[in-house]
């Protein structure tokens, strides 16, 4: 396996810290997003190993691992499990006389290992990261999970409130989704199985699916409550009247009553966002009054205004 610098694909300093790893990786993320750059046929490569490159980088534990022992980072439980054998071998005099051998890990800790003792072969482990001693002697490999992978699917507002299908190419593999009403913003569903190939027979990786709702010009959501302006004239405002607006599931005529002032606040029950799968269930849209104040007034109309003003 080929050496991989996730510090220089994504561009921050090994002492980079969570938050500028975050941020680095959405600058670079929208970036070489394929859906943003249709006719670069490098971006979605870019936008694979910038994904991998955060998913190693974002979590403190594989952070860690990656920075001890670089391309192996995987497999450094079972390096260390290993590692940790083979010392205490060597302190009971374990080495069956075939001597000993020296192994360093890729943040400059070394120590002493033994062959096991039978016909001088490594361990299986060792075998499957560094090859065997003697390419005579039989050979077998520990089965590893295959790499996760992330991604991010964009949606609308309105795509985000139905439940839908969706098509993902991942890694040159198109995966069919069905997106559920109510997603979030930020939300991450994992499909397991999803990611990259695993190693010696072992299991697939899993694929995370992290969703962007982009802004929506009519609504405002906050968890499944939306919110929306709508203007009305002055003097429906003062009279009364009724109003036509616009929901997510259709029109609905509202009563607007007499002297309705600026800003004015109301609810309308359920007619909000649909709640993450729960069938049926909905949040509540509020609507706010804005009242607009005419304009391009006759002579007589405000000749009107200044009897009002008067009274």
């Amino acid at each position: 396996m080929a050496y991989i610098d996730y510090y220089g694909i994504l561009g921050v300093s090994k002492t980079a810290t969570q938050d500028e790893i975050k941020k680095a990786f959405k600058k670079l993320a929208r970036k070489y997003h394929p859906d943003l750059n249709p006719n670069d046929p490098t971006a979605k490569q870019k936008f694979q190993e910038i994904n991998e490159a955060n998913e190693v980088l974002s979590d403190p534990e594989k952070r860690k691992k990656y920075d001890a022992y670089g391309e192996n980072w995987k497999h450094a439980d079972e390096f260390e499990a290993q590692k940790q054998r083979y010392q205490q071998q060597g302190q009971a005099g374990g080495f069956g006389g075939m001597g000993g051998s020296y192994w360093s890990s890729a943040d400059g800790s070394s120590f002493s290992g033994s062959f096991n003792g039978e016909e001088g072969e490594f361990s299986d482990f060792f075998e499957s990261l560094f090859g065997s001693r003697r390419g005579s002697h039989r050979r077998t490999s520990s089965a590893f999970k295959g790499q996760d992978y992330n991604a991010e699917l964009h949606l609308s507002l309105r795509d985000a409130a139905e439940t839908h299908k969706q098509i993902l190419e991942v890694n040159g593999k198109k995966i069919r989704i069905t997106v559920p009403a109510g997603i979030a913003d930020g939300q991450t569903i994992k499909l397991n199985g999803q990611g990259g190939s695993g190693m010696n027979g072992g299991p697939a990786g899993d694929l995370y699916i992290t969703f962007v709702i982009g802004d929506d010009p009519v609504y405002k959501r906050e968890g499944d409550d939306l919110y929306m302006t709508v203007p009305i004239d002055l003097y429906t405002a003062v009279l009364g009247g009724e109003q036509i607006i616009d929901t997510l599931s259709g029109k609905v005529k509202m009563k607007i009553k007499p002297e309705t002032q600026n800003g004015t606040k109301v609810r309308l029950k359920g007619k909000g966002f649909p709640v993450y799968k729960q069938d049926g269930q909905f949040g509540d849209l509020f609507v706010t009054y804005e009242v607009k104040l005419p304009t391009h007034l006759s002579e007589k109309q405000k000749e009107l205004f200044r009897e009002l003003q008067k009274s």
